[in-house]
């Protein structure tokens, strides 16, 4: 509101100095009319300018300079070859109106290229990019999804990759150990990926802590120098980071939000592939890993069944899913109205069954006995 009121009074002015000087031989009214239009214009023109940026700015105050400057020596000529006459006014006048104006319009349009933090002092602020720094984490490029996360597109800024990361991918890549060498291979290939991937930027940096041993410390210091956010899978250096006041981009936490949504009383078909910790439980993996704890399931081990889901646990460390398989309600029932099948028991051993055909379960001596 403020700035309205100085706006409007700024104007006011300058359409009383040009009623009062009366600057443009006109009757008063219309000077103060042209003093209010100018008022205005240079209203329009202050609004435009707080909606540029500082690069633009200063680039079109260093381009107006530089044509300024060229018009002044254009102008020498000019005067030296033309003779003086309106011809040679107006040659002057509009060679200044277009060196200034391609000086203010280039330079406006050539001033995003420039780099105000290499300007230090007042321009330290135009630090632009360090709150955009990707830190990545070793295990993280050993996951391998951040390639097809960086390949969508929704990875902006600049990745950077730490000398020490490498040397550690580099020590894993080349251990005896069969599982870890893949491990540090795959890690290489991703990087390889990742460099290929057009949507993003890689930068591989020398910064280093020679007083910091752990890997996982090195990337917290790292990602306070540069201001920037680790990219990790790992649980431990997601809390440890946090804890410190480290921006921290978690890929598990990405994948389970991603996750379809899975709400108490629905009911899923799982494979039964192992026994659970507690007293009769089964344990079911879904196809994108997630862990399906299901009561009464111990006996259905390496079979489907339908469960219905108890609860949700969500942590960090991913999405665990609680169920409980009902055996009556998914056993084979007998058509409606049809009785009972009735239980024999066999006289030598005492014990009870439902023979469903009596000729296959006598013995040859037997069925001559009933046949008599």
């Amino acid at each position: 509101m403020d700035v309205v009121l100085i706006r409007l009074l700024f104007v006011l002015i300058v359409g009383v100095i040009c009623f009062l000087i009366h600057p443009f031989n006109l009757p008063k009214n219309m000077d103060a009319a042209v003093g209010l239009l100018i008022g205005v214009a240079i209203i329009v023109f202050e609004w435009r300018l707080r909606v540029m940026s500082l690069k633009r700015l200063i680039g079109a105050a260093i381009g107006s300079v530089l044509g300024i400057v060229g018009a002044y020596l254009f102008a020498l000529v000019i005067r030296n070859s033309v003779s003086p006459s309106p011809m040679q006014s107006f040659l002057q006048i509009m060679v200044m109106l277009v060196m200034a104006y391609v000086g203010l319009a280039v330079g406006a349009n050539k001033g995003d290229m420039l780099n105000l933090a290499a300007l230090g002092g007042i321009f330290g602020g135009e630090k632009s990019g360090k709150k955009s720094f990707k830190i990545l984490d070793t295990s993280v490029i050993i996951d391998g999804r951040i390639a097809d996360i960086a390949e969508t597109g929704f990875l902006d800024g600049l990745i950077v990759i730490p000398q020490f990361v490498l040397r550690e991918l580099q020590l894993v890549a080349d251990s005896a150990d069969s599982l870890k060498r893949n491990r540090g291979r795959r890690g290489l290939d991703i990087l390889q990926r990742l460099q290929k991937t057009a949507s993003v930027q890689i930068q591989i940096v020398e910064d280093d802590f020679p007083t910091v041993r752990e890997v996982d410390m090195k990337l917290i210091e790292l990602a306070k120098l540069y201001e920037g956010k680790i990219i990790t899978n790992d649980f431990n250096l997601n809390k440890v980071a946090q804890l410190q006041g480290v921006a921290v981009l978690n890929i598990n936490e990405l994948a389970n939000s991603l996750k379809p949504i899975v709400l108490p009383g629905e009911v899923m078909r799982v494979f039964i592939l192992k026994e659970g910790k507690e007293y009769n439980q089964g344990v079911a993996y879904l196809d994108d890993g997630t862990m399906v704890v299901v009561d009464n399931a111990r006996k259905m081990i390496g079979k489907t069944i339908d469960i219905s889901v108890t609860s949700v646990l969500q942590t960090t460390a991913g999405k665990m899913i609680f169920g409980k398989w009902d055996e009556r309600a998914t056993g084979r029932h007998d058509p409606k109205g049809a009785s009972p099948s009735p239980v024999a028991v066999s006289p030598a051993t005492g014990t009870s069954g439902a023979p469903s055909d009596p000729a296959k379960k006598q013995t040859p001596a037997v069925a001559d006995r009933a046949a008599d």
